[in-house]
């Protein structure tokens, strides 16, 4: 008898208690991005290292008829460009194991043009292993640039040189601890110097590299690896060298018959809805070429250039890749060392503090009227957790009100990635004499949304979304001021 009771006691506090319940997340919305992509799009920003004979020659791209002679860093340092790296922010770098003219940055088994060849360390030298193991010491993730074309090599256009590629791929796959990225380039075909041919060799970029092959390989060996070309698989280039992504700039792009090298029409702006997560990526270098030049030292990007970009590649939910060559030293340069310096500084000072974490938050829906999606979620600093609706609720409000007036020029907001691309358009008030005025609107988020306003000084702020196909999901709501007489007036 005892026990019928106490179990009939449990079912109803059973029942009792999923009254209070969290309610159901939302269902995802569209194309959703993988787990690698996710860990992609949380570093943000990065770098490029371009670096090899062209640093010698003073070229962008070389011929393929190099002498590895010329390679010859006189102080090469992995830790101090790493470190340049990691002072400015950076969360990995990516390396140009080879590049058009073919010449190797680690001694391959494959070809003789390579650092082994080279005086430099009396052809014992390894510029990715030097790299790789400086970004595990400075704890920076690593990824390689493998040029899908090679000017030196002999088979390059016929069937055999896809063999060649893929075993130095295999190489950099399985001798250098984790990738985080491979990326391709999409320049391909043109004049060579072929082992000698001297002549132009075209190549039908759609079917010549049987790309699935390639990438099944690099999912095969290094399965948490992001790919890289115009077209993904993984992340896409945003369509330019400047390192500015469109506005708006959708993580989605509709993925049926694009291929690597192809057209470059909606990737700077991606494509709403989309059939595919190919977010962008913003490549662009510190200076005018990407190989190091003497010539170029006085035109280093200053940080009020690098800021800019910054906000309109990051700021637009896209990640920035800022090249950064090593000199012929084998050293990033004291011009940039300088400039990226005074760039991290400006934005350490912008974020070290969000005002929204002082201000009591009030919505016009939390989902299913619990603590699950809550509206606090916004400023606690944290991407895994969100504040949502109700699904009937797709156009929501947040009013941010301070006890005192609060003074602002930046705006930083995220959507919930795991649940797709899901805000359309949204704007921003501020309270003044006595109304609601508005100051700023947008329409994608994604992965993260700044918008650098002229300065505003309020006691209330108000976040409205003002089209979604579905109910929003937010996880980050910030106000920052950046520091005194850092670009006053400029919006991005």
């Amino acid at each position: 008898m005892f026990s019928r009771l106490f179990g009939t006691c449990l079912l109803g506090l059973a029942l009792n208690l999923n009254l209070f319940a969290a309610a159901p997340a939302p269902a995802a919305y569209g194309p959703i991005p993988t787990e690698r992509q996710l860990r992609w799009h949380e570093m943000e920003f990065y770098g490029f290292l371009h670096f090899t004979v062209n640093t010698f020659t003073d070229k962008e791209w070389g011929y393929g008829d190099e002498d590895p002679a010329v390679f010859n860093p006189t102080a090469f340092d992995a830790d101090q460009i790493v470190g340049a790296a990691k002072a400015a922010g950076m969360k990995g770098l990516i390396l140009t194991a080879k590049h058009h003219d073919g010449f190797c940055l680690w001694p391959s088994r494959f070809t003789e043009h390579s650092v082994k060849s080279s005086p430099w360390k009396q052809g014992k030298g390894d510029v990715v292993r030097e790299i790789s193991e400086a970004c595990k010491r400075h704890h920076l993730r690593f990824g390689v640039y493998l040029s899908p074309w090679d000017r030196n090599r002999p088979e390059y256009a016929k069937a055999e040189y896809l063999t060649y590629y893929r075993g130095q791929l295999r190489e950099l796959l399985t001798n250098y601890g984790d990738i985080f990225t491979v990326w391709f380039d999409g320049a391909n075909g043109g004049d060579g110097y072929y082992g000698g041919a001297r002549e132009t060799r075209k190549i039908d970029n759609r079917t010549f590299y049987d790309w699935p092959t390639t990438w099944k390989l690099v999912r095969d060996l290094m399965p948490g690896a992001v790919m890289f070309s115009d077209a993904g698989p993984d992340f896409r280039w945003v369509g330019n060298e400047r390192g500015i992504a469109g506005d708006p700039c959708w993580a989605t792009l509709n993925a049926t018959g694009r291929y690597p090298g192809g057209s470059s029409d909606g990737l700077n702006s991606g494509e709403r809805p989309g059939t595919a997560w190919i977010p962008a990526e913003c490549d662009v270098s510190i200076r005018p070429g990407w190989f190091y030049h003497a010539k170029e030292d006085a035109k280093v990007k200053t940080p009020a250039e690098l800021l800019a970009i910054y906000y309109q590649s990051v700021g637009r939910g896209a990640c920035l890749n800022l090249n950064l060559p090593p000199d012929r030293r084998g050293r990033i340069h004291e011009n940039d060392l300088r400039n990226l310096s005074e760039f991290r500084r400006i934005l350490d000072a912008t974020f070290a503090k969000n005002l929204a974490r002082e201000a009591k938050l009030s919505v016009s829906n939390e989902r299913g009227g619990g603590k699950a999606f809550s509206a606090k979620h916004l400023v606690d600093g944290k991407r895994e957790t969100y504040w949502a609706t109700d699904d009937t609720v797709t156009t929501p409000e947040v009013v941010l009100t301070f006890k005192r007036p609060v003074r602002f020029n930046v705006v930083d907001l995220r959507e919930y990635l795991p649940l797709g691309q899901r805000v359309e358009a949204f704007a921003l008030d501020q309270w003044q004499n006595g109304q609601w005025q508005e100051f700023a609107r947008g329409t994608s988020i994604g992965n993260r949304r700044l918008l650098r306003t002229d300065f505003v000084t309020t006691e209330k702020v108000r976040l409205r979304v003002t089209a979604a196909p579905v109910s929003p999901a937010l996880s980050e709501l910030g106000l920052y001021a950046e520091p005194a007489g850092v670009a006053v007036g400029k919006k991005q």
